[in-house]
């Protein structure tokens, strides 16, 4: 019974842990002559691992986030750029939540 326990136990603490990225800035040009600044905006994208090993949206996470955080403010690109990234873990799947913030640049 008490080795019952710590199964239980153990399988209950993967199935919940979960890890969380420091954030990385990435360098990007500054704002042009022709060019303003739309504010800050974000993107997030998620993207899952299936059975340990049949990844679903998993190579496309940073572009996604990207474009939608593209989108959200009206922006042709980013400019001071921070990403980070989240993962959880299941029994059937492993997930990683991918977040880009930035401020939002546009034509004038």
């Amino acid at each position: 019974m008490k080795i019952m326990a710590v199964l239980l136990g153990a399988t209950l603490f993967l199935a919940t842990a979960a890890c969380h990225s420091t954030k990385v800035n990435i360098p990007a040009a500054p704002i042009g002559p022709n060019e303003k600044s739309l504010g800050r905006t974000e993107g997030v994208s998620s993207g899952k691992l299936l059975f340990f090993f049949i990844p679903i949206n998993l190579n496309d996470r940073f572009e996604n986030a990207y474009e939608r955080a593209l989108q959200k403010a009206g922006a042709t690109r980013l400019t001071d750029i921070t990403i980070s990234e989240r993962w959880y873990y299941g029994i059937l799947l492993n997930g990683y939540v991918f977040k880009v913030r930035g401020t939002a640049v546009g034509e004038k």
